[in-house]
């Protein structure tokens, strides 16, 4: 459900309307009813933001609004989320444009009773911001775009071009042509990277929103024009000596990480034959099923003979045995690092589970997600096996009790028991924990637990 933006009132002076209303003795008296100008403040998505970035907005200034119309599109720490109005009026003034940065409470816009308040709410809006700036915005990037080829020292009185671009032009600057284009951050700059028109994609995302596989698809079925070949020694986009700040995702990671710190951790590390369970995922993977959900459910199935290693610690003085398994998932995506989750993992069959894993990789990639769906978690997987590291050591997300990293499945020489040397597929697993709530025992038997689920997997299918 998309959040509500935050409103307060305005005094409205010049907007007052009279009508004539008989009394008991027939005399005319004079009513005076005074409209309301509201702030429309940045809302707070989660309980770890404390500032957010205007992504789109999906009206413009002069617009009718509706009672729970989506407005404007914002960035938490985690997602984009769409706001919906609390109240019917217009859109007077946007005092943070696309791409600004805003606090948690500050106004972000203006939203008239009526349209003969517009203009007023306007210059309300003009006097506040040239009095109190309350919002940074991002270097603007349009210029730079639109005359790559001038020399720095031709380019350099850019505020002056900046501001007759901004005052001069009857277009908003998030739309094309007259025409807006509602697009998550990441597929902006996958269709930058790969020379896609955004004009041209048809978004199949909330509200027509164009998300990265509307972008994918769409450079699929236009070819791009074949380009004399450069060398390019560094990564697309990255200017090599430059001070890049953290994006609010990354501002959340660093304060989670340094969070961590608080907490007493260890680290014990396992080796599990795969062989049976990769033999199952050759079998299944035709039907939509994921590595990812099968090490999911083997973890929950762990996790419920172990409660101790699903529990938490947050105030330093007492546990919780979390009444879910809610196993998150490590997830890199444009600019940081999320983990959706995968609710009630134990008691959920392996294909739903899949269907599910697939819907959460898709809304975190176009930043979609929910804060249900990437906050309740009670057990991290990190996997990088995928690019083939063998092993690694993760560091434990606050508020959870512990988090495996997962390393590549690789053929090893094994000795058997009697003697015999074979080979066997192995995977190295590392679990890091908080040490206030588990012990070396508590993890060592659950890694036995897991070992042999793995090594049996007949139950993951049920």
């Amino acid at each position: 459900m998309a959040n509500v933006l935050q409103t307060s009132f305005l005094p409205s002076t010049s907007s007052l309307r009279r009508r004539s209303i008989s009394g008991s003795k027939g005399k005319s008296q004079s009513l005076q009813v005074k409209a309301k100008i509201r702030e429309i403040f940045m809302p707070a998505l989660s309980s770890t933001m404390t500032e957010g970035k205007i992504v789109s907005w999906m009206k413009s200034e002069g617009d009718k609004l509706s009672k729970g119309e989506s407005v404007v599109v914002v960035e938490s720490d985690k997602a984009d989320m769409d706001v919906e109005s609390f109240h019917e009026g217009f859109l007077a003034a946007i005092m943070v444009e696309e791409g600004g940065v805003a606090p948690v409470g500050s106004a972000i816009a203006l939203l008239a009773e009526t349209e003969d308040e517009i203009a007023e709410a306007k210059a309300k809006s003009q006097s506040s911001s040239n009095s109190t700036p309350q919002v940074v915005e991002e270097k603007p990037k349009q210029i730079e775009e639109a005359a790559p080829d001038v020399p720095a020292a031709a380019a350099a009185p850019s505020v002056p071009v900046a501001k007759a671009v901004t005052l001069g032009s009857a277009v908003h600057p998030a739309s094309e042509g007259g025409k807006r284009i509602v697009a998550s951050p990441y597929a902006k700059k996958l269709a930058k990277e790969l020379k896609v028109d955004l004009g041209t994609v048809v978004g199949s995302g909330p509200l027509g929103r164009i998300v990265a596989k509307d972008v994918e698809a769409a450079a699929v079925a236009v070819p791009v024009a074949a380009s004399p070949a450069k060398p390019d020694p560094v990564a697309p986009g990255i200017e090599l000596g430059t001070v890049v700040p953290f994006t609010t995702m990354q501002g959340a990671v660093s304060r989670n990480m340094v969070e961590s710190l608080s907490v007493p951790t260890f680290r014990v590390g396992y080796t599990i034959t795969t062989n049976a369970l990769d033999a199952l995922y050759k079998k299944i993977k035709s039907k939509g099923v994921t590595m990812t959900a099968l090490l999911a459910k083997a973890t929950a199935l762990a996790l419920v003979q172990h409660p101790v290693v699903n529990s938490c610690c947050r105030d330093g003085n007492s546990f919780t045995y979390n009444s879910s398994i809610n196993i998150a998932v490590a997830v890199a995506i444009d600019g940081g690092l999320i983990t959706p989750v995968l609710q009630d993992a134990d008691k959920v069959d392996i294909y739903t589970l899949s269907r599910k894993w697939k819907e959460l990789v898709d809304k975190a990639r176009a930043k979609q997600l929910q804060p249900h769906e990437y906050n309740t978690g009670t057990f991290t997987l990190s996997n990088l096996g995928m690019f083939g590291v063998d092993r690694f050591d993760a560091i434990l997300p606050p508020g959870t009790g512990a988090i495996m990293a997962v390393g590549a499945s690789q053929p090893s020489v094994v000795a058997s028991m009697d003697g015999r040397i074979g080979m066997k597929n192995q995977m190295q697993v590392n679990v890091t924990a908080d040490h206030r709530v588990i012990y070396g025992a508590d993890l060592a038997a659950f890694l036995q637990t897991l070992a042999k689920i793995v090594e049996d997997p007949k139950d993951l299918t049920f």
